[in-house]
């Protein structure tokens, strides 16, 4: 019997890694949806009602569609298309963002239910998307050790003590990492609430306005972001980690539950990439079929964040970026790792590889569209035209 078949198919690193992808998930962006949501002229409490309705979208969506497929799917609002929207919807309405949600949703059911998006994923090799997938991480894994400019006490003691831990305690390197983190900000009083927890709410519903204007400015734009900049990075992750994800069923269920909750103001539920990266490392789980069940834990850490009305959000956005950013980069450096070797294994896919590497590092926007979609088509075109070169 393997090392793999004799651990437990639930451990304490599985309720770990789908905490700490909850943690990272809500408190790395949700200060871009209070952008986004302020941008469409919502007040405080519906705000707390778009962060509330979120919580139960990626819950419901995290923990069935893990269970269903026996995948780690772990999904996630569109943080680039939050940030597109904090940008591009000054002098829009309420209810006509509303019916920019349900218009962008509809088109993604449709892409989904079509199978256009998964037909488009199966013509990239593997080795792209791995190195697309790295060129993501590298942020960050630089960010873990950015803090040490920052805040040199966290980040060097945060970073200490998972050197410590892979020493001593390999498995529950996270663990100790996210302990001391959250002792030493606890020790100097380093929580800071930006807003009352009371002014949160539950969601409410708005009647959708369509403007042809706002869904053509806003909406078909927005969608492009959102498929290019979080799907499509979401499923090549998947993919990367030697999983078949079903691209076609997923899109088509993560559209249909963001459709459903668009008037409340659940804006996108898509395939998450980084937090879903979390939970496939070989540390959760020296079986990668049984890994799934931290993304499935993870859901019900949405679920509870959910029904807390949006407090937890807002407690979480309440830890130093810091201790997030350290936090994040060090749980992500295995993927990071196992992602680069993956890309360069090859070395007839290497050049194109390398290319779709640095252009999705660089950060770059061209369009508005994020550089992971840029990191791909390059990748994937300049793989063709490589693939042409004549042989020796």
């Amino acid at each position: 019997m393997s090392a793999a078949q004799r651990e437990p198919s639930f451990s304490v690193t599985l309720i770990i890694a789908g905490l700490v992808a909850t943690l990272v998930g809500y408190a790395s962006s949700a200060a871009i949806v209070f952008q986004a949501a302020a941008a469409a002229g919502a007040t405080a409490q519906q705000i707390g009602g778009w962060l509330t309705a979120l919580g139960l979208a990626m819950g419901i969506s995290s923990f069935g569609l893990s269970i269903w497929y026996r995948q780690p799917i772990l999904t996630a609002w569109s943080t680039p298309g939050a940030a597109m929207l904090a940008t591009s919807l000054h002098g829009i309405t309420l209810p006509q963002t509303i019916g920019i949600f349900l218009f962008t949703n509809a088109l993604i059911v449709l892409c989904g239910v079509s199978g256009l998006f998964a037909r488009l994923m199966k013509v990239v090799p593997q080795a792209i998307t791995a190195a697309m997938l790295a060129g993501i991480l590298l942020r960050f894994g630089l960010g873990a050790f950015a803090g040490l400019q920052v805040d040199l006490a966290l980040c060097g003691a945060m970073c200490a003590a998972w050197l410590l831990a892979r020493v001593l305690l390999p498995r529950y390197a996270i663990i100790v990492t996210l302990l001391t983190g959250l002792l030493l900000a606890l020790a100097r009083g380093d929580l800071h609430i930006a807003q009352p927890l009371m002014t949160l709410r539950w969601p409410e519903a708005v009647m959708p306005e369509f403007s042809l204007s706002a869904l053509l400015g806003v909406g078909l734009p927005y969608f492009l972001v959102t498929m290019a900049s979080q799907n499509a990075p979401g499923i090549a992750t998947l993919q990367a980690h030697g999983y078949q994800p079903p691209v076609s069923s997923l899109i088509s269920w993560t559209g249909l539950i963001a459709l459903l909750l668009s008037p409340f103001g659940g804006f996108s539920v898509c395939i998450a990439a980084i937090t879903a990266a979390i939970c496939m490392g070989d540390e959760v789980h020296p079986d990668k079929q049984r890994r799934w069940v931290a993304s499935a834990i993870a859901g019900v850490f949405y679920l509870l964040a959910g029904l807390s009305g949006g407090a937890v959000a807002l407690l979480l956005t309440a830890l130093p970026p810091t201790l997030i950013h350290t936090l994040a980069g060090l749980a992500l450096l295995g993927t990071l790792t196992g992602s680069i070797q993956r890309a360069l294994e090859q070395e007839n896919s290497r050049d194109a590889a390398m290319i779709t590497f640095l252009i999705t590092a660089s950060g770059i926007t061209p369009g508005g569209i994020g550089a992971a979609f840029w990191g791909l088509f390059a990748g994937a075109v300049a793989w063709r035209l490589l693939s042409l070169r004549p042989r020796n």
